[in-house]
């Protein structure tokens, strides 16, 4: 399976791109401002209770009867599969109340990897570790909690922050493998109408605030068989494998995206400027994006955007030899102008070459490649030295080749420049 880009693990907006979802929305709204009032005032009471009765399970019982009149249901499969004699869970990651859902149904700690130990952190449940810990000196502290007789156990999200649960799982830390040999992973499924369940960006108090305001948020929990390390097997190795298997039984895939790239979506999102009312507008009514009439034979008909048309124009200006559906096809999956232009040059993408002059495709450049392409636009007058046809072992010849491709693309750039404004002297006469 073609594993999918970072945007796709995690939603871009919390309202709903469907017309009529977003109608629903609006009329349930004071429904919606209603039960948020009425669900602060048992949220106050559910906190207090859980403060005042001790850990049992008569407890968890009467917090998850009071959470369900929040809207939190929850459901597991078999209260059976669950392996009492593991000391560490491992749990993909979906909203900021995980732990506490996976709290209703058995006592368990979570220590706070990102915050500052104190009320908040022990309010929202987390386990205090009294100090900022370095990755190995919290292993080494979470191994001699485990050895205490009497300890609860450990659940752990390894993938460290939440996405969707919907298109992939991020790539597992190996940390939570290396505190003990045996662990069960726990999947998690969390569905709400309306709105979508968490955002990359969002705060604890927004998402507390969704939570109260939606009719409810169900909570799926699925015990899986305990994975054992095996033989020589590393943790990097263990954590790909129970990576697997939750990726299985949530029917998603698993990828090697960190929340480093996570970081990076989040800053590329907020320099993105925001969608037209037009543009939001068609994309709600599942409106096609109009194709130019110099597409309709080549059966290209994908809905692009204005950024792959803004790309593909400035591919289009340096290479006007290449018919602009070959450009946006390659940008599609290059999503870079320099990668494409590269493309193009070298010859790893086959196209026929369009004659300018007439505004035809001639018919001799049908097997037309980036070679050809390079002397049909530089001319006889300019003979740009030829790049390797191979891919170089060497890593200094494959840094000449590439410098001697963006030489002669920037001689073309600047050639092409000149003929369509002129020289800076002539532009100061004119």
């Amino acid at each position: 399976m073609e594993a999918p880009r970072v945007e796709r693990l995690f939603h871009a907006r919390r309202l709903p791109n469907d017309g009529f979802l977003l109608l629903l929305l609006l009329l349930y709204s004071p429904v919606g401002l209603c039960l948020l009032v009425l669900r602060v005032f048992i949220g106050v009471h559910v906190f207090l209770v859980s403060c005042a009765l001790p850990d049992s399970l008569v407890r968890r019982f009467i917090v998850r009867i009071m959470c369900s009149l929040l809207g939190m249901l929850v459901s597991q499969n078999d209260p059976r599969l669950r392996d009492r004699t593991v000391k560490v869970y491992i749990c993909n990651y979906t909203t900021q109340f995980d732990h506490n859902i996976i709290n209703f149904l058995f006592s368990c700690n979570t220590p706070m990897l990102n915050g500052v130990p104190g009320f908040w952190c022990w309010a929202r449940g987390f386990m205090e570790l009294g100090t900022t810990w370095s990755r190995s000196e919290l292993v080494e502290h979470l191994k001699q909690y485990v050895s205490q007789e009497g300890s609860l156990p450990l659940l752990l999200f390894p993938e460290e922050v939440a996405t969707n649960g919907r298109v992939g799982l991020l790539k597992f830390s190996s940390w939570p493998f290396s505190i003990q040999d045996d662990v069960q992973p726990v999947a998690m499924h969390v569905q709400r109408p309306f709105v979508a369940a968490s955002l990359p960006d969002s705060s604890f108090v927004t998402e507390l605030f969704w939570t109260l305001f939606v009719p409810f948020t169900e909570y799926q929990v699925r015990w899986l068989p305990t994975v054992c390390k095996r033989e020589g097997e590393s943790n990097e190795e263990l954590a790909v494998r129970v990576q697997e298997l939750l990726a299985v039984e949530l029917g998603i895939v698993s990828t090697h995206f960190t929340p480093a790239d996570r970081a990076e979506y989040l800053k590329r999102l907020r320099h993105i400027p925001p969608e037209t009312s037009t543009t939001a507008r068609n994309r709600s009514m599942g409106a096609r994006a109009r194709v130019p009439a110099s597409l309709s034979g080549i059966g290209l008909f994908a809905q692009e955007d204005g950024r792959l048309s803004g790309m593909a124009q400035q591919v289009k200006e340096v290479l006007p030899h290449v018919p602009l559906n070959v450009i946006k096809r390659d940008l599609t999956k290059t999503s870079c102008v320099d990668t494409t232009i590269a493309n193009l040059l070298e010859g790893t993408v086959s196209f026929a070459a369009e004659d300018t002059s007439s505004g035809s495709t001639s018919e001799l450049a049908l097997s037309a490649t980036g070679t050809e392409l390079k002397h049909s636009l530089y001319g006889s007058t300019q003979s740009p030295k030829p790049t390797a046809k191979t891919f170089a072992r060497s890593p200094t010849a494959r840094h000449l080749s590439l410098q001697e491709r963006k030489d002669a693309l920037y001689d073309y750039a600047r050639s092409r420049y000149l003929q369509k404004y002129g020289s800076p002297s002539e532009q100061e006469q004119a």
